[in-house]
């Protein structure tokens, strides 16, 4: 394909990214590449060594010694992506708390992003793909022919977030995820290796009160109306 077509979608935790990226790519057609799934999988290689998620000089060298891959998913897999490090697949380790957290961690690590951003590139060139995370417009396809900022209130990010994880760790609150997910708004927002910010030509999508069919259709048609479909 001489002119693939190419979706950056960012935004902050919670606001429906993977789930409208796996959607909309399926609905069209496309190669999904979750960026999220990397970071998470380095984080869980932190946990295999034993190396605390912040602690930069040891975490850096780790993406020498593991290979990260992102894979179509097994037929019986209950994600839209698979996760291999080396001959692993570890999809089904990466969604913790945890590893959540350790994500973001390692994600404000300057090394760390320039390597993953190479690697998301290596991985995107030439493919029609639906690619999401935190810098994918900024960094990996300033290119994109569509990239949107998908965004949603504080209150209802971090209502997904509890709902999400509840059963994993039911003491957890309410208030105490929305205090946790301010947490990681700042951290993401505010880190020095290419924050998290909507930019000029984003097109934002607040899904706050949209059901996830309802966000995919809407996309769809934000891709009609500039001629992309």
């Amino acid at each position: 394909m001489d002119n693939p077509l190419q979706i950056a979608i960012d935004g902050p935790v919670s606001s429906g990214k993977s789930d409208i990226s796996g959607r909309l790519a399926k609905e069209l057609g496309l190669t999904y590449l979750y960026t999220g799934a990397m970071y998470r999988a380095l984080a869980w290689i932190c946990v295999q060594e034993g190396v605390s998620f912040k602690d930069a000089p040891n975490v850096y060298p780790l993406l020498a010694k593991y290979s990260i891959d992102l894979r179509p998913p097994a037929k019986d897999g209950s994600h839209g992506f698979a996760v291999w490090v080396g001959n692993t697949d570890v999809t089904d380790k990466l969604f913790t708390p945890a590893m959540s957290q350790g994500s973001s961690d390692v994600s404000t690590i300057p090394q760390v992003r320039k390597f993953m951003v190479a690697r998301q590139q290596e991985l995107a060139r030439g493919k029609s793909v639906v690619m999401e995370g935190r810098d994918i417009g900024l960094r990996v396809l300033p290119q994109a022919q569509l990239k949107i900022y998908l965004t949603a209130s504080l209150e209802e990010r971090a209502r997904r977030r509890w709902n999400q994880y509840k059963t994993k760790d039911p003491t957890k609150t309410l208030a105490q995820e929305i205090d946790e997910t301010k947490i990681r708004d700042t951290q993401d927002t505010s880190r020095a290796a290419d924050p998290l910010q909507k930019l000029p030509d984003a097109w934002e999508l607040d899904t706050t009160d949209m059901t996830q069919e309802q966000v995919v259709d809407a996309i769809i048609q934000e891709l009609k109306r500039r001629n992309l479909l």
